[in-house]
């Protein structure tokens, strides 16, 4: 073999490891940011549940302090509406952090 084709094959073998490289570089980049939109959604749902939790509280002071209630009950259909809110916002946060979990693993 002559120097000229050895270094070719050399050539050859970098353009090869080059593209593989590339192919795995890029798939990786693909995962972060996917991995990064789950982190983000998850926040976002976060931010939901502490809206909706916000709006329960504030059904359970108008229930005692303003409506001088002794007891507030989970069929009142402003409390079931938001307690059905709040069961779908955690279930989408728990289906979004097993995404998240399987993509690291």
């Amino acid at each position: 073999m002559t120097f000229s084709e050895r270094m070719r094959e050399l050539l050859d073998q970098g353009v090869a490891a080059s593209k593989e490289f590339a192919l795995k570089a890029g798939a990786k980049a693909q995962d972060l940011g996917e991995r990064g939109i789950l982190t983000l959604e998850v926040k976002q749902l976060e931010g939901q549940a502490q809206k909706l939790l916000s709006r329960l509280g504030n059904q359970a002071y108008q229930a005692f302090v303003e409506r001088n209630q002794k007891t507030l009950n989970r069929a009142v259909p402003e409390v079931e509406s938001i307690l059905a809110e709040i069961t779908k916002v955690r279930d989408s946060i728990e289906q979004k952090e097993t995404e998240l979990r399987n993509r690291r693993a």
